[in-house]
């Protein structure tokens, strides 16, 4: 009989991890059980937010690509993808949209903040549509749950951080445009 091939994540009860389709959740155990005969391990993950338990293999645990919390420096590049400047590319609406879920679905932190910041409005700028809200709401809660797990807060103070970034970074912006048009004037007087 061949050997199983272990799966180099380990985690333990009570750590955070991430599952890509899902965000963060919390190992709340791991059950040995057997299911047609065959003696299986798995994670038990339990996601607050959506109100779920998930049932994950160990042996899977890798193929599905569950992973631990994102680094701080991970982190620190998804700040800074924030503080970029959108961008929005110009073809259809709905390719764009199964763009944005592929990357939030991908539990890549980096890939998230850049939905993120490419689906934020400022106060300014026209109101986005029902379906661009969806997208945009799920991109900020799943980063938000990252990072409120990483700095031990909760996800409303870490939607504040996430939201305080994008204004400001607006803010910025306008400026730089206020800027500009001043000098344009002062060039055309």
């Amino acid at each position: 009989m061949a050997a199983k091939k272990s799966s180099s994540l380990n985690f333990s009860s009570g750590d955070f991890v991430v599952y890509p389709k899902h965000g963060v959740g919390r190992v709340m155990e791991i059950q040995r059980t057997e299911i047609a005969g065959e003696a299986l391990e798995l994670y038990v993950l339990r996601f607050e937010k959506e109100k779920m338990t998930l049932r994950v293999p160990t042996l899977k645990a890798e193929t599905v690509g569950m992973r631990k919390l994102s680094s701080q420096a991970t982190l620190a590049d998804a700040m800074t993808t924030l503080k970029g400047k959108p961008k929005v590319k110009r073809t259809m609406w709905s390719r764009r949209a199964q763009e944005y879920e592929a990357k939030i679905n991908s539990g890549d932190l980096v890939s998230i903040a850049e939905v993120v910041r490419d689906l934020h409005r400022a106060e300014d700028q026209p109101e986005q549509s029902y379906s661009e809200r969806q997208i945009f709401e799920a991109a900020i809660g799943r980063l938000a749950r990252e990072l409120a797990a990483l700095e031990g807060t909760n996800e409303d103070e870490a939607q504040e951080k996430i939201v305080g970034v994008l204004v400001k970074k607006a803010a910025a912006a306008a400026k730089v445009a206020k800027t500009a048009q001043i000098e344009d004037q002062a060039e055309a007087a």
